[in-house]
This record gives C-alpha cells, sequence and structure tokens, in this order.
C-alpha cells in the first residue's frame, strides 16, 4: 500500500481512483463498509481504491478544547487501512489553509486536480470546505461537472447500534470492552516498548512487562484478559494486564499498563509489542494487604485462563 503525505506529494499519477474519504480513527466496521464500496467501484476499470485522510484529527485544530482522544496511532491506522484493502493511503495534512480552502475549491484542488477522482465514496453525513460549507448534493453537482460520481454508503449497524469512532471511545471509556469490541470488529489494541518498572510483580513471583504505549489509552482502568503479541514472531501470547495506578502501593500514581504473560519466560524489555485487549475481567482495586491482592491476582490468572479455553 503506498502512502502519500497529502495531495501534494503524489509521487505518481493516481489509476482510475475510487476516494473514500474520512478520518478513519479506529478503521471500524463503518469505515470497512467505505473501503469495501471503494474497491468495488474502482475493480472494473482496474483502478485503485484509495482512502484520503487527515492528520491530525481537524477537530484537533479548528476547536482543540473538544478534540477527541484517538483510538489508533497514525502507524496503526494506516496499517488497518491496509488490512482492510486500500491500495494508497494520502494523509492530508489539515491545517489552517486547507480549512479555509471552499467547497468548490477542495474539490478542484485536491479530489480533480491532484488525484483525478472517478469515484468519491462517502458517509450520508459528509460535509467538506471551509465552515463545512459542502456537502452530499454540492459534492454531486461538482462530480457532474468534473467527471466523478459520488457513492453514499449506508451507515452500518451491529445489533441496532451505529458503528461510529465516537461510540468505539465511549464503549472504550465506559468499561464496555465487548461493545467496543464489536463496533470495531476486531479487539481494541495498543502499540508500545516493554520499560522497566518498580518491579513489584517480579517481587511477588508474578512478573510484569510495564508498556509504555505509543499513543493514548482509551480503556477504563481495571483488570484485563489480553494478548501481548511475541515481538519476534507476531504470535498472540495469552496475558493478563492491570491498567491502573497501583493504588495498593501508590497514592495518586500515573497510569500504568502492566501485562502478565502466562507461562512465559523470555526477557522483553525494551521490545516493541502490541497488547490486544480481550476481556475485562474486574475493576482496579486497593487491597488490605500483599496477601490479599495476590490471592486476587492468581484468581485474575485463572478467570483469564477460562476465557481463552472458552474462546
Amino acid at each position: 500500500m503506498d502512502v502519500f503525505a497529502g495531495h501534494g506529494a503524489l509521487t505518481r499519477a493516481l489509476h482510475r481512483p475510487a476516494i473514500a474519504i474520512g478520518n478513519f480513527d479506529g478503521v471500524h466496521r463503518g469505515h470497512g463498509a467505505l473501503i469495501a464500496r471503494a474497491r468495488e467501484l474502482a475493480a472494473p476499470g482496474g483502478g485503485e481504491a484509495v482512502v484520503l485522510s487527515f492528520d491530525p484529527h481537524p477537530v484537533q485544530v479548528l476547536a482543540p478544547h473538544v478534540a477527541p482522544t484517538m483510538i489508533t496511532t497514525l502507524a496503526r491506522k494506516l496499517e488497518l487501512l491496509a488490512t482492510a484493502g486500500a491500495d494508497a493511503v494520502i494523509v492530508e495534512p489539515f491545517t489552517p489553509a486547507l480549512a479555509a480552502l471552499t467547497a468548490d475549491a477542495f474539490v478542484d484542488e485536491v479530489l480533480a486536480g491532484a488525484c483525478g477522482v472517478r469515484h468519491v465514496v462517502v458517509g450520508g453525513d459528509f460535509t467538506y470546505g471551509k465552515g463545512r460549507g459542502g456537502n452530499i448534493d454540492t459534492l454531486a453537482a461538482a462530480g457532474a461537472r468534473h467527471g466523478f460520481e459520488v457513492a453514499v454508503v449506508a451507515p452500518v449497524t451491529v445489533d441496532g447500534e451505529l458503528a461510529s469512532s465516537t461510540r468505539v471511545r465511549g464503549y472504550l471509556r465506559g468499561g464496555d470492552l465487548a461493545r467496543a469490541t464489536a463496533l470495531l470488529g476486531r479487539p481494541y489494541d495498543v502499540d508500545g516498548v516493554v520499560v522497566r518498572g518498580a518491579s513489584r510483580g517480579k517481587g511477588l513471583g508474578i512478573p510484569t512487562a510495564n508498556v509504555h504505549t505509543d499513543g493514548d489509552l482509551l480503556a477504563r482502568s481495571g483488570i484485563y484478559a489480553v494478548t501481548l503479541a511475541h515481538p519476534t514472531d507476531g504470535r498472540p501470547l495469552p496475558a493478563v494486564a492491570s491498567l491502573g495506578t497501583n493504588p495498593t502501593f501508590v497514592d495518586g500514581g500515573a497510569l500504568v499498563l502492566e501485562v502478565h504473560v502466562l507461562d512465559f519466560d523470555e526477557d522483553l524489555y525494551d521490545r516493541r509489542v502490541r497488547v490486544g485487549f480481550i476481556g475485562r475481567l474486574r475493576d482496579e482495586a486497593r487491597f488490605d494487604s500483599v496477601e490479599a491482592l495476590l490471592a486476587q491476582i492468581h484468581a485474575d490468572i485463572a478467570a483469564a485462563r477460562a476465557l481463552f479455553a472458552a474462546a
């Protein structure tokens, strides 16, 4: 998959592109439908399914005080877009200058001019251009002038609920991992590097990998059954994770992600890993003694083993 840092950085002509436009944070099931439709439209003419996304998120530029926390880093988003079937991605830098383009100018300069678009694929609530002056109707009119078609993809629902990045964020923050997973179409995951921590787990006989994550952590604090991707071959290793502040040992500590990989004793320090959140086991809690904490950890490990065995 080719990646271009904006329409001005295209190093080759796009071939009869069908371009799906959006932010694609999380690359959830609704985003997958946009890419699938772009592939369908591009295929008869041997064209490319192209994603036009924005970085940073437009709200981070236009109204940073209400900007959403990102579900995925840019690197992870690109990986997921490739898996979803995109042939190329244009990561358009969202700047005040881009925000100032009128709807017509955005089409003239970006879609028709630089990209040579043949099909535009969007959701029904799509708006674009300065002050969100463009919508589906104006896009269709622009398509008639420039010779491209507009495909509007119906909202994707899962068990009657709209798949959206906003809903995924809400479920992750609320601790409803099952609903977030259903809307994403895969487990929520984070990437990071294993760093040295306080070594409390090792002292208790349950060593943990302290993962310094690349991006934001949206999952609610608590204890989870997770997988940790082996840093060499990527195979998912069953594990238990604590996402929290270690209240038994620390008052007002920072949020940390600590992962105990089941039946595993390899050195993970300084290795890049991916942690996939499979099931939420319980809330984080403060214990009156180390013995009580240790008993609960063993219970958590048993619960995680049961969850993996039932999968």
